[in-house]
């Protein structure tokens, strides 16, 4: 019997019970309600950034979960090179821009998990706690911790590392999901994370 393929072939060998989402951070903000989001957007990846620095410290893997802006023939890389040239939230993608150690999955709809590969690159991780960030809380962050705690993972979403179009909307967002969900919404400065050395990646 062929042996069983434990690491998505050498390419997802990051095993931690932990894993940082990142969702909808690379964004074009070409939509009517941009300028608003923006005023909430720029604080927040401030302190996602520094919450990602933390987390590669720790050598948590970080996931990219981001729409695909309905460019079906575009791939994430151009994805992230369209947002960080195009539109009013250029300098915001290029300072939370991905880095070669990161993952990243191609979502159609709000869901990270909704016919993507999200769930599969989870389970080679073996993880079991989400830190779920980005934008917006009310929509996309909502809709993904909705989907992950059915699956039945811990989560975490920092107050402080999610925004929406207003303070109130993404006020009830954070409070639906402390509630309903089971989410710690604690600030990102509060969460603890211990060093784990990185699993090498297996050779063939």
């Amino acid at each position: 019997m062929p042996k069983k393929n434990v690491d998505l072939h050498g390419s997802a060998p990051d095993k931690n019970k932990i894993a940082l989402l990142m969702i909808d951070v690379i964004n074009d903000f070409d939509f009517p309600e941009a300028d608003q989001l923006l005023k909430y957007a720029w604080p927040m990846a401030r302190k996602l950034l520094r919450l990602k620095r933390r987390v590669q410290k720790a050598g948590i893997p970080v996931i990219y979960v981001n729409d695909n802006f309905g460019r079906w023939k575009s791939d994430f890389r151009r994805t992230v090179e369209h947002c960080s040239t195009h539109g009013r939230g250029s300098e915001l993608v290029k300072m939370l821009r991905p880095e070669e150690n990161d993952y990243f999955v191609l979502k159609p709809k709000h869901s990270g998990f909704f016919s993507t590969t999200l769930e599969t690159l989870l389970r080679y991780l073996e993880t079991e706690i989400l830190i779920l960030t980005g934008i917006a809380g009310n929509f996309c962050v909502l809709f993904t911790a909705n989907d992950a705690y059915m699956r039945d993972f811990t989560l975490f979403v920092p107050s402080d590392c999610t925004v929406s179009n207003t303070k109130p909307e993404n006020d009830a967002a954070l409070s639906l999901m402390k509630k309903f969900l089971k989410a710690d919404t604690r600030p990102s400065s509060k969460i603890a994370l211990s060093k784990r050395k990185r699993s090498k990646r297996r050779r063939s």
